[in-house]
Formats: structure tokens, C-alpha cells, sequence
């Protein structure tokens, strides 16, 4: 990692205020107004994205797409060049690339270079290649420092979603959230999200095609110790989102709970 690099990383790890923290909605308490780190898992089509996006938005918290970091590195790569085969070649793009994300959860950015590739990562081509930049675990490893910078530097108040989120990247969040759904729902959610016509079998492909490059890294039918599974399957979007907002509420009353009486054993 060149020095300029590392010097800017370094000071993303400098809390800040959230990019997010001039939004308010009903949905905002007190109890919410201090440290609140949600991770969001689940598989391709569970709704995660849009749905954390929504809820980040509700609550007054910056949002971070990890998966759309994933896919910006793919596109550097391809427009440099890298072989996707060669692991230290993309560890080092990793490392390397000059990333700009957005935590808004209204306004998007994401740019490489100074370039606006908020589109272009969502072309064909990355969707076809992002699995094997995603499964290289020295280019992991690096995107990882980078998301928990990107928490740290948004004062801890952030709802963050991608695969691993709740177990590796974010392990100690406030809440953990496992969202899934069954194939056929997250089939439908895909095809509406990339605008597909009715070709179903292209669907079960690429849905399955990423179940299995998913499995590989973690584990997204079944809830980790301390996270709670949260299915979407029969819910609509204002649902799923109503649904993620009440295990929020329902964990922080209980973390509260508990640490009244640690208070009160004092």
C-alpha cells in the first residue's frame, strides 16, 4: 500500500460525525442517539441492500454497502487489466485502488479514481467476474480494513450489510441481522432488481451460481450465535424493513436492560 494511501485510511479511522446524521424520522429514540452498528447478511436477492438502505435512512445512520465495494474493485481490475486468477495481483489492487464511497443512505457515490462508477459496477461484466475477486481472501482481508475504518469513521452509528458482516467484519455490533428468503422469492427480487423478462433459468443459474460462491466464504441459512434470522420470504419491502427496525429496538431495549442492572449491581 503506497504511504498516501495508508496515511488516508489511517485518518478515515478518526471518528467523525455520520454522513447520515442530518436525516430524521419518527423511527429515531433517544436510546438511539448514541453508538448503534447494525450488520445486515444474507444471500444475493434477499433484499439486504435496499432494505438496509431504507432502514439507515429511517434511523438517522449512515449506510455502507460492503458488497458494492466488492464490485468497484472488480471493475478497477478489469479496466487495469489484472488478472482475476492472480491473487497477490488483486490483493494488491485491494490495497492500492483509489475508492471513494458515499455512507448517505439517499445520495449514492462511488468512485475510482474520480470516476462515477456507480452504473458500470452494476454492468454484466462485474456481476459475471465479482465472485472471483470476491473469494480471494488477501483482497478480502483488505476490503475488510477498509469497512471497519468506514464504521469507525462514522462514529460507530452506521447500518452495514454484505456476506460476513455479522461475523467477521462486525462481529461486536450492536445488532446482527441474518436476512434470507427462499430461492424462489430471491429469484423474483433479481429479476426485478437487473430487469430480466421472464427468463427463469437464467435466473436459478445466477441465483445458484452465487449461493454457491456465498457458501464458500460464509454461512447465510442459518442464523451465528447472537444473530437474529429475520426471513422475508411472505413480507413486502415496507415489511421486511418494519421487521429489521423491530429486532433493532428489541435488542437495544434488551442491551439497556441489562445494563441498567449491571449499573444498579455496581
Amino acid at each position: 500500500m503506497s504511504q498516501d494511501n495508508q496515511e488516508a485510511l489511517e485518518e478515515a479511522a478518526v471518528p467523525a460525525e455520520p454522513a447520515a446524521s442530518q436525516f430524521k424520522h419518527e423511527d429515531q429514540t433517544e436510546a438511539w442517539r448514541t453508538e448503534l452498528v447494525v450488520a445486515v447478511d444474507g444471500p444475493s436477492g434477499s433484499g439486504k441492500s435496499s432494505v438496509s438502505r431504507e432502514v439507515a435512512n429511517r434511523l438517522g445512520l449512515a449506510y455502507l454497502d460492503t458488497g458494492a465495494m466488492y464490485r468497484a474493485l472488480t471493475w478497477w481490475c478489469l479496466e487495469a487489466s489484472v488478472d482475476l486468477d492472480d491473487e497477490d495481483a488483486v490483493a494488491s489492487a485491494a490495497n492500492d485502488f483509489q475508492l471513494q464511497m458515499g455512507t448517505d443512505p439517499i445520495v449514492e457515490t462511488i468512485m475510482v479514481g474520480g470516476i462515477d462508477i456507480r452504473e458500470a459496477i452494476r454492468e454484466s461484466r462485474v456481476t459475471e467476474n465479482v465472485s472471483a475477486v470476491a473469494k480471494n481472501q488477501k483482497a478480502r482481508d483488505a476490503l475488510i480494513g477498509r469497512q471497519r475504518m468506514e464504521i469507525v469513521s462514522n462514529g460507530r452509528r452506521i447500518v452495514a450489510e454484505g456476506r460476513d458482516i455479522t461475523t467477521v467484519v462486525a462481529p461486536d455490533a450492536s445488532v446482527r441481522i441474518l436476512l434470507t428468503a427462499s430461492e424462489e422469492a430471491r429469484m423474483k427480487r433479481r429479476g426485478e432488481q437487473i430487469g430480466a423478462t421472464g427468463d427463469e433459468d437464467r435466473l436459478k443459474l445466477e441465483v445458484a451460481q452465487r449461493d454457491a460462491a456465498d457458501s464458500k466464504v460464509n454461512n447465510f441459512t442459518e442464523a451465528a450465535d447472537g444473530v437474529t434470522l429475520v426471513d422475508s420470504t411472505e413480507l413486502d419491502f415496507d415489511q421486511t424493513v418494519q421487521a429489521v427496525i423491530d429486532v433493532i429496538r428489541t435488542t437495544t431495549a434488551q442491551h439497556h436492560g441489562e445494563s441498567d442492572k449491571s449499573n444498579d449491581n455496581d
